[in-house]
């Protein structure tokens, strides 16, 4: 690929998540969990602009899928991912016109958009260098387990650009605050663990070696649960937050009334009666 024709052809993926066979990061599928992890550990887990555009796809395409309850976006080798390859990204944008560059930041910021949107809960189990664009992706993500050597990183000024990348100035103080927010986003210092979890960036720390296995386990509590439901609150999550209390109010009645017809709230309720723990479908 040659700078030249990168902006110009992202190779977007199919529709269809599990005849998927992705070139730039790693599929899994087990119990309607689906585990990912990007490739090139020996690099600590770069992206590249075919990358970006690869999980952008996939996570388009997970909306419509109904095999997939619960992401586990996963580190790889020590690593979750260290952020815009420095060749292979860095490089080329110091060599494109504005149009170019406007083309990628509004691609990479559609990777965030879609997985916000891609209805199903996304856990990040955070393992040593989380930068750039990787902590991008566990801030996007909907919980986030670390470990205690895992070190965050929104280190776009130390690269001469803003902080404001991918959403950060909109979801990172929504996390951790806005004071501590910008610290992060002013100074491109790393989080430690201790204070993501202090913070509330982290819901959980675990040892390396326990970190995946917590990882799906909870993925696999959440993929028992009632997954139509889990769908409407996660839309809720994003949705609300550009909403007035009453819009909200008046949203949820709304999301709960249609959650109220599913097959899932009335095996819940015969359940109960039957003194029985409930068997969710998803519909």
């Amino acid at each position: 690929m040659t700078a030249a024709s990168t902006p110009l052809d992202f190779n977007p993926v199919g529709s269809n998540v599990l005849s998927l066979n992705p070139q730039h990061f790693e599929l899994q599928l087990q119990d309607r969990i689906a585990t990912i992890r990007l490739k090139r550990p020996e690099r600590k887990n770069p992206l590249t602009f075919d990358s970006y555009a690869e999980l952008r796809d996939w996570f388009r395409a997970l909306a419509y899928s109904s095999e997939v309850e619960v992401v586990v976006w996963s580190s790889n080798e020590g690593n979750f991912c260290s952020g815009g390859d420095v060749h292979d990204i860095i490089g080329p944008l110091t060599r494109m016109d504005m149009t170019g560059l406007l083309r990628f930041t509004r691609m990479t910021g559609d990777l965030v958009k879609a997985m916000l949107h891609c209805g199903k809960p996304i856990i990040a189990a955070v393992d040593g260098v989380c930068a750039g664009a990787g902590a991008i992706a566990a801030m996007a993500s909907d919980l986030r387990l670390g470990t205690p050597r895992a070190k965050v990183a929104f280190l776009f000024t130390r690269v001469g650009l803003a902080g404001c990348d991918m959403g950060a100035c909109a979801v990172l103080p929504r996390l951790i605050g806005q004071g501590r927010a910008a610290d992060l986003l002013y100074t491109g210092r790393a989080m430690k663990a201790e204070e993501g979890f202090a913070w509330g960036f982290y819901n959980a720390l675990h040892e390396p070696d326990a970190l995946l296995a917590e990882a799906q386990a909870l993925a696999k509590r959440i993929a028992e649960g009632p997954n139509f439901a889990h769908m409407m609150t996660k839309t809720q999550l994003n949705h609300e937050w550009n909403m007035a209390l009453e819009q909200a109010i008046e949203a949820e009645a709304q999301a709960q009334a249609i959650c109220m017809q599913t097959q899932d709230f009335h095996r819940a309720y015969h359940a109960f009666v039957a003194k029985q723990t409930p068997v969710f479908e998803g519909n």
